[in-house]
């Protein structure tokens, strides 16, 4: 995009959780939300800016996998044999 930034500063703060029980497998986590504060310095217009900005969390893997319900695949296997361990998700 040819966008020159002179600086910038970025505070991330994410937010988990957990619950149930470890004792009857009924552990699970969650991400509660991600905050992101950005502050950029540059002489470049706000309108040049926000698009730069806009392309860099459209392409940001993190972001939109958190974002965006992403499938995840898990296979386990216990001395060469697959065993059954999943996890309940989103509870």
């Amino acid at each position: 995009m040819k966008i020159t930034v002179d600086g910038a500063r970025v505070d991330v703060n994410a937010r988990f959780g957990r619950g149930g029980s470890l004792l009857d497998h009924s552990v699970y986590g969650t991400c509660e939300g991600v905050d992101v504060h950005l502050e950029v310095d540059s002489k470049e217009t706000p309108e040049r800016i926000s698009g730069l900005l806009r392309n860099a969390e459209a392409g940001c893997y993190v972001m939109q996998a958190l974002a965006n319900p992403t499938p995840v695949t898990a296979t386990f296997v216990l001395n060469g044999e697959a065993i059954e361990a999943k996890a309940p998700v989103g509870e």
